[in-house]
C-alpha cells in the first residue's frame, strides 16, 4: 500500500503519550506508531479505559478525579487571568516589550493545560 500525503503527514507530526501526554520521541521506527511513552502509561490506560467499561460510561468520557478537577480549574483559572493581564496593559499602552512578556505567560500557562494528568 502506497502511503498517501494525508498519512506521510500524520507520521511526520509531532505525537504525544495517550496517558501522561509527554511527547513521543521520533525513533523512526517501521510498523504502527506508538501510542503511550512506557509501559506503565499503557497499563494505566488500560486499567482507566476497563473502569470506564465496567460503569457503562461511553468509551470517549473523560473521567476526572476532584483532585484533578479542581487542578485544572486553578490552571484554567492562571490562564485566564494572564490573558486579562495582556488585555489591561494594552488598554493601558503598555510597552512592546511589556506586552510580549505578559504574551509568553499566557503561552506558559496554556502550555500547563496541555497535560492533564
Amino acid at each position: 500500500m502506497t502511503p498517501t500525503p494525508e498519512r506521510l503527514k500524520f507520521r511526520t507530526d509531532s505525537r504525544h503519550c495517550g496517558w501522561c501526554g509527554l511527547r513521543l520521541p521520533d525513533d523512526g521506527r517501521v510498523g504502527r506508531p506508538r501510542r503511550y511513552c512506557s509501559q506503565s502509561c499503557r497499563q494505566r490506560a488500560y486499567e482507566r479505559r476497563s473502569a470506564v467499561q465496567r460503569g457503562g460510561l461511553p468509551e470517549d468520557a473523560v473521567v476526572l478525579s476532584s483532585a484533578e478537577l479542581t487542578d485544572l480549574q486553578d490552571r484554567l483559572f492562571q490562564l485566564r487571568c494572564a490573558a486579562e493581564d495582556v488585555v489591561t496593559a494594552a488598554d493601558d499602552g503598555a510597552a512592546p516589550g511589556e506586552l510580549k512578556d505578559l504574551a509568553a505567560q499566557v503561552v506558559r500557562s496554556a502550555h500547563g493545560l496541555e497535560r492533564l494528568r
